[in-house]
């Protein structure tokens, strides 16, 4: 079975599969630089705290720093320190987190927020493996790895002269996208039994989950919140319907822009367990609309019912990376059941290249 999660990770679309073994290659070199680029919510975080913890420098620090939500002229002492009497206030000397970080690893989020002049001392810390604290006439050595992050376009705004370019060339040795939810659908079940199951700790009338037309609205809803915002909904619906099962009509009216299957349809076509990812998984499958098939003529029903069946199949194929008897058990058929049709459809190897 393909893997749900991973260092706090959830999912287990192509895409994040090819996330999750791109961390593990990273993991393996500690010193070279990675930049973390993805939109708001999509987990960079935690993206960089895997890095560190499957890396050899997993019992040192990991030290992380919102380059935009700390002040500006609070920015560089944080990040270098300063000696007694820097400036005034400085009763005491105070370490930064660059050392804090010596032997570990330094994470660097938002770092396109970062003004040029701390770029530049940035820069040397990268290239010199040193720093001088803020007052400070001495370098420090230092040994450490840089993890930086951004939802902004750095490319851009190198062109627009808002980046050093070679700050960006010593950051991007390895890039890391991370997918938006929008383009893994198919995670969407796995997170939202992830965090009904968080919140079952602290709940005293836990949410039971989400019926298949509110699943059905929430794999349509484009996310511009990412998996932030998707936990934000399940948190939302735990305190208002804690105990019962999320239908259509509870969610928030944004997500309720894709009308939801017919009753009677949601019934039959959802497997006793409708709370099982695997199976919620499988209607990512998309299903044209009725008017694109529809023609003068009429439709061929047997064809089209033939073609999402396949499709249904090839879905969970690629699921259970191609275990038959798991993939039975996630279409609520009898193992010789689906082998009869494979064979019939001659889908032996076809999951592999879909």
């Amino acid at each position: 079975m393909a893997r749900k999660s991973f260092h706090g990770l959830i999912g287990r679309s192509e895409c994040m599969r090819e996330l999750f073994e791109l961390i593990t290659k990273l993991a393996e070199d500690d010193q070279t630089t990675v930049l973390i680029q993805g939109e708001s919510g999509t987990g960079k975080e935690l993206v960089a705290k895997a890095i560190h913890a499957r890396s050899p420098r997993r019992s040192g620090n990991f030290v992380p720093v919102n380059c935009a939500a700390i002040p500006d002229d609070l920015l560089e002492s944080e990040l270098f320190g300063y000696t007694k009497g820097a400036f005034t206030g400085a009763t005491s000397a105070k370490i930064g987190r660059i050392e804090y970080a010596d032997g570990g690893s330094l994470f660097l989020d938002e770092i396109g927020d970062m003004k040029p002049m701390l770029q530049a001392k940035l820069l040397r810390v990268l290239q010199e493996r040193e720093f001088e604290q803020v007052g400070g006439l001495k370098s420090i050595p230092v040994n450490v790895r840089v993890i930086a992050a951004t939802h902004r376009n750095l490319e851009q705004m190198v062109a627009e002269g808002k980046f050093r370019e070679d700050l960006y060339y010593r950051l991007s040795v390895i890039p890391v996208t991370i997918p938006p939810l929008r383009e893994r659908c198919e995670d969407i079940p796995l997170l939202i039994e992830y965090f009904i199951d968080n919140l079952k700790k602290s709940s005293r009338k836990p949410l039971q989950g989400f019926d298949l037309a509110a699943i059905q609205a929430i794999c349509s809803y484009p996310w511009p919140g990412n998996v932030r915002e998707l936990e934000n909904l399940v948190r939302h619906m735990s305190i208002l319907h804690g105990g019962t099962r999320v239908s259509y009509a509870d969610l928030p009216e944004k997500y309720r822009n894709t009308p939801p299957a017919p009753a009677a349809d949601s019934e039959s076509a959802m497997p006793e367990d409708v709370s099982r990812p695997e199976q919620l998984s499988l209607f990512s499958v998309t299903v044209p609309p009725v008017e694109e098939v529809w023609s003068e003529e009429g439709v061929d029903f047997n064809a089209l019912v033939n073609e999402f069946e396949t499709r249904l199949i090839i879905q969970a194929l690629k699921m259970t990376e191609g275990n038959k008897k798991e993939a039975a058990r996630i279409l609520n058929l009898k193992r010789t059941t689906l082998l009869e049709k494979i064979k019939k459809k001659e889908l032996q190897q076809s999951w592999q290249n879909n």
